[in-house]
Parts: C-alpha cells; structure tokens; sequence
C-alpha cells in the first residue's frame, strides 16, 4: 500500500530541508571569510615589510611605490575576465584555481632577490586573487534571496578587514621572528589550506534547495529567460551608463582604501615615529574600525529595505554617506600635530571608508541581470583597484617630491567626495518599471 506525501509532511520536510540550507550557506559564508583574511594576508605582506625589504634590497621609495602598485593594476585588468569566468563556469572551480594560485605565488615570493623578481611576483598575486570578490558575491547571490543578501555580503566583505586588522601585529611578529621571506611562505601555505577545503565541501545550491532559498522567504526574484540567446551579452554592461558611474564610484573609494593598505606602517613609522613593533599594532587600530564599518553598511542597508525603500536607494545612503564622513575625517589628518587626535581620525576615516564597501558589490547584484551579477560585480571592482593601482604610485611620488603626506590625505578626501558623488547622484535604476525588484 503505498503513502502519499501530505501537505502537512511536505512542509514539514520542506521546513527540515531549509534548516539544512541554513547552516550550509552560513558554512560557506565562514569558509569564503577565513579565505578573505589569508587572502589579505597576502596582499598585505609587502606593506608591512615595506622598510626591511627595501633596506635589504636598496629599494628608493618610487621603486617601493611601483611595487605597492604592482598587485593592483593586473587585480584590476583581471577582474574583467573573471567576472565573466565565474558566471560561465562556477563558483567551485574559479574560486580553487584563485586560491591555489595566489597562494603558490606568496611562497614565490620568498625566494625573490631583485626588483623586478618582486614585481613579476605582485603582478601575478593580483591576476591570481581577481576571482575572489566575484566568486563570494556569486555565491552570495546563489544561495541568499535578494532581501537577505546584504548581511552575506558583509560578512564575506569583513574578512578583508579582518585580515587587514591582523596583518600588521601577526605579519610584524613574523617578520620580527622568522624574517619576511618565512612571511610570505607561512602566509601561501595557510591560503592551499583553505584551497583544499574549499575543493571538498563547497557546492552549488541544487534546483529544488534553489526554489527553498527564494520561496520559503517569499523574495520577489527576476527569473531569466528561457531562451538563453536573450541574455544580454557581458559587452553590454559597458554600454551601460551606471556600468561606468559605478567604475568612477569605486576608483574614489578604493583609492583611499590603498593608501591606507600600502602606506600606513610607513607613515607611522616615519611621520609619526613609531617604532616597527608599535607599528604593528598602532596600525591595526584603523582596520579593526573597519570591521566594524562593513558590518554597519550592510546592517543600515537591511533595515532601510525591510523599511519598505528600494533596494538601490537603500545601498546608496550608507555609500555615499560614508564615503562623505570618511573624506571629512582623512583630509586633515597630516595636519593635526597631536598623535592621539591623529589616529583617531584616521580610525574614524577608515571606519567610515568601509561602510560602503559591502553595499557597492550588493548594488551590483541589485543591477544587473542575474546572468550577469559576478561580471558587473568584477567590472566595478576593476574601477576600484584601478584607484587601488594609482594610489601606492601617486603617493610614492607625492612624497619624493613634497617630503610630507599632506597632500596624500587632502587627495585621498577629495577622490573620496567624487566616489560620493558618482554613486549618490549619477548611479540610477534604469530599467523598467516592470523589471525593477524591491530587495
């Protein structure tokens, strides 16, 4: 005699079903965070044996800021085929070959002798970890509906800012312990690490977990097209104006973002004279501020749209906003003699930098077709570290021409107000009445 399933057990097992999901995307979640923070490890590497490299190798401080710079311009050129790499062929596999390449090419570095040994090696770190951002967006998107996918991305954005909070006081202790060349080895072998876990739990959500994760939440999803010939092709962002107001966007904030990223220890140690081991630690403070900062753009973000806003406008107020605060606090900070006042504006700078980090890659998914959600993701990153790119080489020469960072913090301000500007102002929801989704 066979059962029919009833509605009652069909829901009961669907409810089952969902609290399965629900643990194994925040799984996911956990795993793309720790990789976020041995992924800015790695970026972070250089920076803070900044001094001790350069003294090793007789580096001038043109040459430190090429180098500063050399993660960034490839990062960003890469970005534009990743974001179309992920959307064709995964998350799982995109995300693997990242992580076991950026890491290969960290324990690279250790054995490098020569500026240009140094340079090849940042050069490809940046092509390597182009996927990353995109592969955590994608999967953001891929398994939280659109009213719960701000608070993902925050999270997967924090990662960053935890491993940019770490790496001063970690990263000195092992430049101080081992020398920088164990460093950058210690740092790649923990980045294979994540890479094999990765490989063996990550997976794509199946068809019927995919109907859970939007219907069980009631989110109001734009499905695409059957026919797969409509999808609107990736050189179609690029004829798009928001494509590039968001690039312009993303420079002005991510510009301030590097200066912060490639020149602190440096100005603490010679501007504010710390010592390398305080420096450690004083440097931290700011990055630990934006953890807080990316946590908080997400959070304001939800309760405007479970406010009834709409989705765009909802990203926007804490990008613009702290992208304002953030021009306000970094402007004057070369100016203000008193050391405590000093670092509290650049905490406060930084913090506020931050808040609109998550925001900018969820407006991405709030944009564009869902098809298409990693590559404008990707193509407005490119934007920002084409900003990251500029700022380590426009401050290099800034200060071999002016011996100061005053005109670093006053340029910082000012791109930051423009990023402000592009976003709040020139950024809009251009499609359709009839296509618009309300996250």
């Amino acid at each position: 005699m066979s059962t029919q399933a009833t509605p009652q057990t069909q829901k009961a097992s669907s409810s089952w079903d969902f609290t399965t999901i629900k643990k194994m995307r925040w799984f996911f979640i956990a795993l793309i965070v720790i990789a976020g923070v041995i992924n800015y490890l790695d970026r972070s590497t250089l920076s803070i044996g900044n001094s001790t490299i350069a003294e090793e190798l007789s580096l001038t401080t043109v040459q430190m800021g090429l180098l500063l710079s050399a993660f960034s311009w490839p990062y960003a050129l890469a970005n534009l085929p990743a974001g179309y790499l992920i959307d064709k062929f995964g998350v799982k596999k995109m995300f693997l070959v990242a992580a076991v390449g950026w890491s290969i090419v960290a324990v690279g570095t250790a054995f490098a002798n020569t500026f240009l040994a140094l340079y090849i090696a940042r050069v490809l770190l940046g092509i390597a970890e182009s996927p990353f951002f995109a592969a955590g967006l994608k999967a953001s998107q891929m398994w939280f509906s659109k009213r719960e996918r701000s608070l993902p991305v925050s999270i997967v954005n924090t990662g960053s800012q935890i491993g940019n909070a770490l790496a001063p006081p970690l990263l000195t202790f092992l430049l101080l312990g081992f020398g920088w060349r164990w460093m950058f080895a210690i740092v790649g072998v923990a980045g294979l690490i994540i890479a094999a876990v990765w490989w063996f739990s990550y997976r794509d959500p199946k068809p019927e977990e995919d109907a859970l994760i939007h219907n069980e939440i009631g989110d109001d999803l734009v499905t695409e097209s059957a026919n797969e010939t409509e999808k609107a092709s990736w050189f179609s962002l690029l004829a798009t104006p928001n494509t590039w107001f968001m690039i312009i966007g993303a420079f002005g904030i991510f510009y301030t973002v590097w200066v912060y990223l490639t020149w602190l220890p440096r100005y603490l140690e010679e501007s504010r004279g710390f010592s390398l081991s305080t420096t450690g630690w004083v440097a931290a403070l700011p990055f630990m501020c934006g953890i807080a900062g990316v946590l908080l753009g997400g959070v304001v973000s939800k309760k405007f749209i479970d406010g009834g806003m709409k989705a765009i406008t909802a990203r926007k107020i804490p990008i613009v906003g702290g992208a304002i605060l953030a021009a306000i606090a970094v402007a004057p900070v070369a100016y203000i003699e008193n050391t405590t006042l000093n670092i509290l504006l650049l905490c406060i700078g930084y913090f506020a930098a931050q808040i609109p980090i998550a925001c900018i890659w969820t407006l991405a998914s709030d944009i564009a077709e869902p098809h298409q959600v990693a590559s404008l993701g990707a193509i407005q990153n490119f934007g920002g570290f084409l900003g990251a790119a500029v700022a380590p080489i426009a401050t290099g020469y800034i200060l071999e021409v002016t011996g100061t960072f005053n005109w670093v913090f006053i340029l910082a301000g000012l791109l930051l107000l423009i990023g402000a500007f592009s976003y709040g102002v020139l950024v809009k929801d251009r499609r359709e009445a009839s296509l618009q989704v309300t996250a």
